[in-house]
């Protein structure tokens, strides 16, 4: 080969390796943003910070899973059924469980909380979040649970980049899910979340039902943590839902202090940064061995860091003057 063939031939390569890394940064970073969204509503909401949120994405999974492929709800009743209906009815069973589960918890266990300092209200949900995790990973067992999603391990191959068919469906139910928050912001039910998350008291005061607002926020938070646990559980990432599912689920972390703890903006934008940042150290990092194997992983935080470093309260968080 000429040396002009050899560099158009690296350049292809080049170019081929720079959209692959862009178009998974922004696959993960999707993944991200829905788990930090969620996350968020439930802080904006009731100022608690939910470290059970991962247990809840691996459970939301599960009850995929489970619904899909176990018992075989509703495809059993629905034999003659397309594939992707009964999967998608089982994902809406799912979802609906997800939230349950969370109106339930926050009505066992953080109602009775209210007005307790932060830290003890955080220590709790550390406690939910070891109990959810513990049964949910007894039910998924040592192997790993596939979700039975009709996509499977397909792809289309645009010679320069190639895209699982899942991840098409991850960006199309995201979009939706950001416009739906943000409509829901806009309706009575979101309008009085906003006024509850700006000051209860008067909230409660003009007539809201502060505790209703507090189980929808769990609500919708445990159902947008099932929805990244779901995409998290699938190909390319994985081929189901695993006892590592609530762990890939706290990797949002970075995204959620990045954006600022109690914006919708910030939780969407600082997911895509941070998937961004990960594959992008992971693809082209690598190559210096002295930063040792998966250092992708640690460049969210290192991200974070410095951004907090500028910016303690994040990107989009809103700032809290304090008197001494």
């Amino acid at each position: 080969m000429t040396p002009d063939i050899l560099i158009l031939a690296q350049e292809a390569a080049d170019s081929s390796k720079l959209a692959a890394t862009i178009w998974s940064g922004l696959s993960l970073g999707a993944i991200y943003a829905l788990l930090a969204m969620g996350f968020v509503i439930i802080f904006k909401a009731t100022h608690v910070l939910n470290f059970a949120h991962g247990a809840l994405a691996a459970l939301g999974a599960f009850f995929v899973a489970s619904f899909a492929t176990i018992i075989d709800v509703p495809g059993r009743w629905m034999p003659n059924a397309p594939a992707w209906l009964t999967w998608g009815l089982a994902v809406v069973l799912a979802l609906i469980a997800a939230a349950l589960v969370g109106m339930l918890l926050e009505r066992l266990f953080l109602r009775p909380m209210v007005g307790e300092e932060l830290f003890a209200v955080a220590i709790v949900t550390l406690g939910i979040d070891i109990v959810v995790r513990n049964i949910t990973n007894d039910w998924i067992g040592t192997d790993i649970r596939p979700l039975g999603d009709p996509w499977g391990t397909n792809f289309f191959d645009l010679g320069f980049v190639r895209i699982a068919h899942t991840e098409i469906a991850q960006f199309v139910v995201s979009i939706v899910l950001v416009v739906g928050v943000a409509l829901f912001f806009r309706s009575r039910t979101g309008i009085a979340m906003r006024a509850t998350a700006f000051d209860q008291e008067a909230a409660r005061a003009q007539g809201i039902n502060v505790g209703r607002i507090f189980a929808i926020s769990w609500a919708i938070g445990a159902v947008l943590a099932a929805v990244g646990g779901i995409f998290a559980s699938t190909f390319p990432r994985r081929t189901g839902v695993d006892q590592a599912t609530a762990f890939f689920a706290f990797k949002a972390f970075p995204a959620i202090i990045l954006g600022g703890l109690d914006s919708i903006v910030g939780a969407v934008i600082g997911g895509f940064v941070i998937g961004l940042a990960e594959v992008a150290a992971g693809t082209y990092l690598e190559q210096f061995e002295f930063l040792g194997t998966g250092f992708g992983g640690v460049v969210p935080y290192i991200v974070m860091l410095i951004v907090l470093l500028v910016r303690p309260y994040g990107l989009f968080g809103t700032e809290e003057i304090r008197r001494v």
